[in-house]
């Protein structure tokens, strides 16, 4: 740190934006170093491992066992190809992504961003057909808002990753209500239709990397999915940074 910052840093000493606590000498070391989060509540991210369903990427309860395909999606297999997240939308990262996007603190973009960006090049492989697409917000809930944080992620991944962005092509061109507290069926209707695709040349015969901050049912992704693929997509993945439950 050079000597400016830490001056700065003593006269408004940095705070974990989870905790509030001050980050003197708790700050986060080796490989994550930089992120502005205190080790305590960057330990309490937990991450996601197997056994999982490899479509819709939802862990299994039991600890046991190989990755195999949940009942929903051997059911209805989904648009997407898959689905993947590094982190369980629970404890101090639950916390950490309603401060992002509720508490306005796009800032939280510079940590979270890198964390799924890591994530990324371990799961995927890019080639040259590869188009990173963030899920869109409807432009009354962009100006509520601010800003789109699946935005601000995908851009650290398609950094990361040396990927194309497109961020304009697919819309979201109906209001809808949030999806949190609505039942399975009821999310599903909630989405359908919301989601338009301006220039489907844009995507026709490329795989798509959509991204997203958390998913929960999967409808939003599979709705995107289905829009993309009906333009002509070749394959979509998808990329949260938390996944929600467990089977």
């Amino acid at each position: 740190m050079n000597l400016l910052g830490k001056l700065t840093d003593i006269i408004y000493p940095a705070r974990c934006p989870i905790c509030q606590e001050f980050l003197w000498d708790n700050r986060i070391k080796g490989e994550y170093n930089g992120l502005s989060f205190c080790r305590s509540c960057f330990l309490g991210f937990n991450k996601i491992h197997s056994p999982l369903c490899p479509i819709c990427g939802r862990p299994f309860i039991s600890q046991t066992g190989k990755d195999h395909p949940c009942e929903d999606c051997l059911r209805g297999r989904p648009f997407y190809e898959a689905i993947a997240a590094p982190y369980l939308y629970e404890g101090s990262l639950m916390t950490a992504i309603h401060i992002f996007k509720y508490g306005r603190k796009s800032s939280l973009a510079d940590s979270l961003g890198p964390l799924l960006a890591h994530f990324a090049e371990t799961w995927v492989h890019p080639s040259d057909s590869f188009l990173a697409i963030p899920v869109p917000l409807h432009q009354k809930r962009l100006q509520e808002r601010g800003f789109n944080q699946s935005l601000l992620l995908a851009r650290h991944v398609a950094c990361r990753l040396r990927s194309k962005l497109d961020f304009l092509s697919l819309r979201r061109i109906r209001y809808t209500s949030p999806q949190t507290g609505l039942g399975k069926d009821e999310r599903r209707k909630n989405v359908k239709g919301a989601f338009l695709l301006k220039e489907p040349e844009t995507v026709k015969g490329k795989t798509v990397l959509l991204v997203d901050d958390v998913a929960t049912t999967g409808n939003t992704l599979n709705e995107c999915a289905r829009v993309l693929k009906k333009a002509g997509c070749k394959k979509v993945f998808c990329l949260t940074l938390a996944r929600a439950g467990s089977f």
